[in-house]
């Protein structure tokens, strides 16, 4: 059997990034931070609300899903972190959620986003609530995005 997910390092080391960078833009912490970075990995992972990452490239890959993530889009962790990001939103939404990531990186994060969403089955969902933020370094350097969300409605 192999090791949790949250348990890699580079998981770990991730979970502190998104947490991290989440306390420096919104001002408060995602989760109640106790214990060590591996007790933090494991609770982000087991968290309730959805959280979801992807990383800088030029068509950026999920890098980070928790369960509740791999869960509402409906795949294993070896296929989020091989999945562009933009496969989340179903075409006729690409636009309004380039819009909402070109304005989280402006200002460090964007609140209160809603959009419809798109499971890798076709199921569809309403976000709703949802904070995207910058994923940064110690330095400051932008490694990613992150965004979670408590709030969700499945469509017909």
């Amino acid at each position: 059997m192999s090791d949790p997910v949250w348990s890699r390092e580079s998981v770990i080391a991730w979970s502190q990034l998104l947490l991290n960078s989440y306390r420096c833009w919104i001002g408060r912490d995602l989760l109640v931070r106790i214990g060590s970075p591996t007790d933090q990995a494991r609770m982000l992972f087991d968290a309730s609300v959805v959280v979801v990452s992807h990383g800088v490239e030029a068509d950026p890959l999920l890098n980070y899903g928790n369960q509740a993530a791999l869960d509402l889009w409906e795949m294993p962790w070896e296929q989020l972190v091989r999945t562009p990001s933009r496969h989340t939103a179903e075409p006729v939404n690409q636009e309004e959620r380039v819009r909402m990531l070109r304005l989280a990186e402006e200002r460090g994060y964007f609140d209160r986003y809603r959009g419809i969403r798109i499971s890798s089955t076709g199921r569809r969902f309403l976000v709703e609530d949802a904070t995207v933020w910058n994923v940064v370094d110690a330095q400051g350097a932008r490694m990613g995005q992150a965004a979670t969300f408590s709030r969700w409605t499945l469509l017909p």
